[in-house]
């Protein structure tokens, strides 16, 4: 039986054992869930597409595994370096240390923006980028500019910050708005000048990043195509609490997954929020999204203990069972209905342009 076919048949056997696993909308559906609502609801669980391990890794280096960047032909490593939490730490130096260590370690996508840390972030890792370290790696940046011209400037000074002449994926950043869409698109938009910054050799690929709703991002999507655009990449939540509320894994990975988009999952843990519901593990919520049709897990990490957790992630992942997720999904359903643990969805917690809304242009 194809994967797919089996997935269907698990979720099926799940629905009728314990619906309380899945979204109050589909366990009362009437005339009972649909076949294409399983396929969506399996690939945003995972269930059934972990059965050929093969599927997972085209190659590890230093035993972190290493899949395909959706239909761009690049091979990233499963787990990223986020790059909100580097910057943070009092001596520079232990930035850079913790940047090259990871790289050392067998992970190449660097994670960053333009915004974090007050560009901090995109200095340090341009220095821990020095001495052959560019060449080792996957580098992207994000962008807040809507308009032309603040996106022009915005890139340049990335781009000086990090100590590099081109991004291999620039992404827009905080797509948060149904309006952010129409913006960038429109003519004199930002989408102008990432094309041109493409044309120059400044950008290899094109992405779009965001954390409020499902919603938005599926606007962005049928927005890019209307002008005949398809991204590279998307970047969004992906957790143990995403698949029960206002759920990206099941609204817009399914999208992704269809057009073989490359998807970037973040925030594994909420920014720690999720660890404070004390029902999951930081292992257990890195390897729920690494099972997940992802190309890369972002995670943020401010320690040397941190990026060690995060490599033994990457170096124990197997695919989960049926029952594993299955677990994962039963103990986090009470405490995540409602999003109290993903604040980025529910508050302006982690809403940048919010507070700085110039940084849009």
């Amino acid at each position: 039986m194809p994967d797919a076919l089996k997935a269907i048949s698990t979720l099926q056997r799940l629905m009728k054992t314990d619906p309380s696993l899945f979204p109050p909308s589909l366990q009362s559906a009437p005339g009972g869930v649909r076949r294409r609502d399983f396929v969506k609801i399996a690939i945003a669980t995972g269930v059934g597409f972990s059965v050929n391990p093969g599927a997972w890794a085209v190659e590890t280096r230093a035993g972190v595994p290493y899949r395909k960047l959706g239909k761009t032909g690049e091979n990233v490593s499963m787990v990223g370096l986020g790059g909100a939490h580097i910057g943070q730490q009092k001596d520079p130096k232990e930035s850079i240390e913790i940047i090259r260590a990871a790289i050392d370690g067998g992970i190449n996508f660097m994670d960053n923006s333009w915004d974090y840390n007050g560009g901090a972030s995109e200095m340090r890792m341009g220095k821990a980028l020095k001495d052959g370290y560019r060449d080792k790696v996957f580098l992207m940046t994000k962008i807040d500019g809507r308009t032309r011209e603040s996106f022009d400037q915005q890139l340049n000074e990335s781009l000086t910050r990090l100590q590099t002449d081109r991004v291999d994926l620039l992404q827009f950043h905080e797509i948060i708005r149904m309006e952010d869409a129409e913006r960038i698109f429109a003519p004199g938009g930002a989408m102008e000048a990432m094309i041109a910054a493409k044309k120059a050799g400044k950008v290899r690929y094109i992405g779009f990043t965001g954390h409020k709703s499902p919603d938005i991002h599926l606007k962005m999507l049928e927005t890019a195509a209307a002008h005949g655009f398809t991204f590279d990449t998307v970047q969004m939540p992906l957790n143990v609490m995403d698949a029960h509320f206002a759920s990206f894994g099941q609204k817009v990975l399914p999208v992704l997954v269809k057009q073989n988009i490359g998807v970037l999952g973040m925030k594994s843990m909420g920014d720690k929020f999720i660890l404070d519901s004390k029902v999951v593990t930081p292992i257990e919520c890195l390897h729920y999204a690494m099972n997940l049709p992802v190309s890369v897990v972002i995670t943020g990490c401010d320690s040397m203990k941190i990026l060690t957790q995060a490599l033994e992630a990457a170096r124990t992942f197997k695919p989960l069972s049926e029952p594993e997720v299955a677990a994962i999904l039963a103990k986090t359903s009470p405490v995540a209905m409602e999003g109290m643990f993903e604040l980025y969805k529910t508050s302006v917690h982690f809403d940048s342009t919010v507070a700085h809304p110039d940084w849009l242009g």
